[in-house]
């Protein structure tokens, strides 16, 4: 076989490059529908869930929308006149109920701040027969993003839920719209704060604020002394908490 002159090994070397350019090329095509496709099957399967989630949101009978439009801190001690009764947001105190199941009535000002984090909160006529006030305070697990109260206002019925925005009413605890109003709210995303703490601040019911209020005899100074106080006291229940998960882990890596 005859040897190739150099201009014909520049001209093999040259097509060479230009196949392996136009495999790159190829390459880099595919991968970019793939990610486009990827990208797209993400977009619709954010949308899909999406429609599904306000479907189900829609498919709740009796729930009531309203408008927030404020919602601002402000001073704690300076009440709040809310256009709903319980409210279902607005202007709130800096600190917010912890969620969980309380045998008194509330401060509203923080049982919002709550809300805007996630939490529902179910009030109940104070004269609810006892097995209801059980079958709602059964609702809560430790951990949920619940407030479960009774209520010394106005309620358009015995039981009343609300979260940022919304509400429910029923005649009884087991109003199986109140349990899928609760199921599909609780943790709600579409709030000013969602994700956080439902914890760790206020744990005193409203008989016992008022009851330092009249004590210290200065609203804010009172209040400002039991939001610290109370969030002292979640961070050391907090710390007490995390010890015991540190101790259950090393114990189980032991094991």
């Amino acid at each position: 076989m005859a040897k190739k002159s150099k201009a014909e090994e520049r001209r093999a070397r040259a097509a060479a490059l230009r196949e392996e350019q136009r495999k790159k090329e190829r390459r880099a095509k595919a991968l970019k529908i793939t990610g486009i496709s990827v990208a797209a099957a993400a977009v619709l399967g954010l949308l899909g869930t999406a429609i599904f989630m306000e479907f189900r949101s829609r498919n709740i009978q009796g729930v009531q929308e309203y408008a927030i439009d404020e919602y601002n801190h402000v001073q704690t001690g300076q009440r709040v006149d809310y256009a709903q009764s319980p409210p279902v947001g607005g202007q709130h105190w800096s600190s917010w109920q912890n969620c969980g199941v309380y045998a008194d009535t509330l401060m509203p000002e923080f049982a919002v701040h709550a809300l805007e984090h996630g939490a529902v909160w179910i009030t109940y006529d104070p004269e609810l027969p006892e097995a209801e006030v059980e079958a709602l305070e059964g609702f809560y697990n430790p951990g949920d993003y619940l407030v479960i109260s009774p209520y010394d206002g106005e309620m358009p019925a015995p039981i009343v839920a609300s979260s940022w925005g919304r509400q429910i009413t029923a005649e009884s605890a087991d109003d199986e719209e109140l349990a899928r109003y609760v199921r599909f709210y609780e943790r709600g995303s579409d709030v000013p704060e969602p994700g956080a703490a439902c914890s760790g601040a206020i744990q005193e019911t409203a008989p016992e604020i008022e009851a330092q209020i009249a004590e210290q005899g200065e609203d804010a100074e009172a209040l400002e002394g039991a939001e610290m106080d109370s969030e002292e006291t979640g961070n050391e229940d907090s710390g007490s908490e995390d010890a015991a998960n540190n101790e259950d882990s090393e114990t189980g890596d032991e094991d």
